[in-house]
């Protein structure tokens, strides 16, 4: 997979742009608005720009596997490591804010700050979130976005105006993804859900939102409220792209944040000691009765012959051991779709050994105590395991809802007490594939 990429300034300290889908890193240097906004981004920083996996000048993939945050993370990472960027802010726009939300919670130490514009945590209503479209609502969007995309009657209703500028987004529309990729991006995006990760950041954040966009300005003022220590802005104008309308007050608030902290070392701080991370517990089902069944000197050969071949999994999809604790393992993952197809990997590996598992999966913050790990989460995940029914995979809604886009389906399994955690939680099953 080839990511297209750009660098551009030469500021003391690196700024990673994670774009919507609606980008070109090469096109969108030809129109003089566009030009000129990222070109004052540069002024102050060096500017990292990318084209996300499927969109721009980056390898298109299909249709049907659309990258999911995890995948995006890792090409974010990916072009940092291009770059020669050890740590940089990160500027998300759109939908690129969510992406740029969940890199900051989970690689705090590649992370020194955090600008979010017109960034919303999900895209459809909840009881919580009671300003946002209707699911019902948003997928009858989908239908114009199908029809107009690309055209300059779209691009004109999202800038209103039908001059020049129309033309040219319409232009970049085309050459940011084609119709079918654009709505199936969109399509994903209604699936997404970070409410439950803006606690775990906790790098300097500033949330940006215009007044009378057309993503309701409340979801920036709970972006803000839900992340510690974030600063709100809220600027005047209706603009949905952040070149268009006053686009210097939105330049002038992002270099007076980033600039600020930079002079005033605020980055110079010791490593983040909590991440999010994604938390996987397995265990042996009746290991008692089979290690009665076998005697200890058989039943000691058959577990190190589990250890192992969960170890090797381990590796495959890259995943840390943090404790085997008699039959079970904890380990934790950096994504959540690979920590489930991690999962549904051990069982089969075990099977013609004659063992059964029964597996957990949470993601949230927890805390690095010497290099493991500890807190709320661990506890959840454990709690989770101990629901798996025989040869299930059992997350909690938080994994499920992180795993947009990736293919895996699910079955609810209903809501359930946790032992030591409050409320309850909404549980799923792993679908087999």
């Amino acid at each position: 997979m080839s990511i297209a990429y750009t660098i551009t300034g030469k500021g003391p300290f690196d700024l990673v742009f994670i774009p919507g889908f609606v980008f070109n890193v090469e096109l969108d240097w030809t129109d003089p608005l566009r030009a000129r906004f990222l070109s004052r981004l540069a002024c102050f920083s060096r500017l990292i720009m990318f084209d996300k996996r499927g969109t721009g000048l980056s390898d298109r993939v299909a249709e049907d596997r659309l990258p999911t945050l995890e995948q995006r993370m890792d090409d974010v990472r990916a072009v940092m490591d291009a770059a020669g960027s050890e740590r940089a802010a990160l500027f998300g726009l759109a939908d690129g804010g969510s992406l740029a939300v969940v890199f900051a919670a989970t690689h705090a130490m590649r992370t020194l700050a955090l600008v979010l514009y017109a960034t919303l945590p999900r895209y459809t209503r909840t009881a919580s979130f009671p300003w946002a479209p209707t699911r019902e609502e948003a997928e009858r969007s989908l239908a114009d976005l199908a029809r107009d995309w690309g055209t300059s009657e779209l691009a004109a209703r999202s800038i209103g105006e039908n001059g020049e500028e129309a033309k040219g987004l319409a232009a970049l529309m085309r050459q940011s993804a084609s119709p079918g990729a654009a709505v199936a991006m969109e399509r994903m995006n209604l699936e997404i859900d970070v409410t439950h990760v803006l606690g775990a950041v906790h790098v300097p954040t500033l949330v940006l939102h215009r007044t009378g966009h057309p993503i309701d300005v409340r979801g920036g003022r709970y972006l803000a409220e839900k992340i510690p220590g974030a600063r709100f802005v809220e600027l005047p104008g209706s603009e949905a792209f952040p070149y268009l309308g006053d686009s210097e007050r939105l330049l002038g608030e992002t270099e007076h944040f980033l600039t600020g902290l930079w002079d005033a070392g605020a980055w110079a701080e010791p490593e983040p000691d909590r991440i999010l991370a994604t938390i996987l517990f397995t265990d042996i089902v009746g290991s008692t009765a089979k290690a009665a069944e076998l005697g200890d000197k058989r039943w000691r050969e058959l577990l190190a012959e589990h250890h192992r071949r969960i170890r090797e999994e381990l590796v495959r999809f890259p995943g840390i051991e943090l404790d085997t604790a008699g039959d079970g393992f904890f380990a934790r993952f950096d994504g959540p779709a690979r920590a489930i197809r991690c999962a549904c990997a051990v069982h089969e590996a075990v099977r013609d050994l004659g063992l059964e598992l029964r597996a957990g999966l949470h993601t949230g913050e927890c805390e690095l105590l010497d290099g493991k790990l500890a807190g709320l989460a661990v506890s959840i995940g454990a709690r989770v395991a101990t629901r798996a029914q025989p040869g299930e995979v059992l997350v909690s809604q938080t994994v499920k809802d992180l795993v947009a886009g990736s293919g895996i389906e699910f079955e609810d399994r209903g809501s359930a007490e946790l032992k030591g955690a409050p409320g309850r939680w909404l549980l799923f099953a792993v679908r087999a594939s």
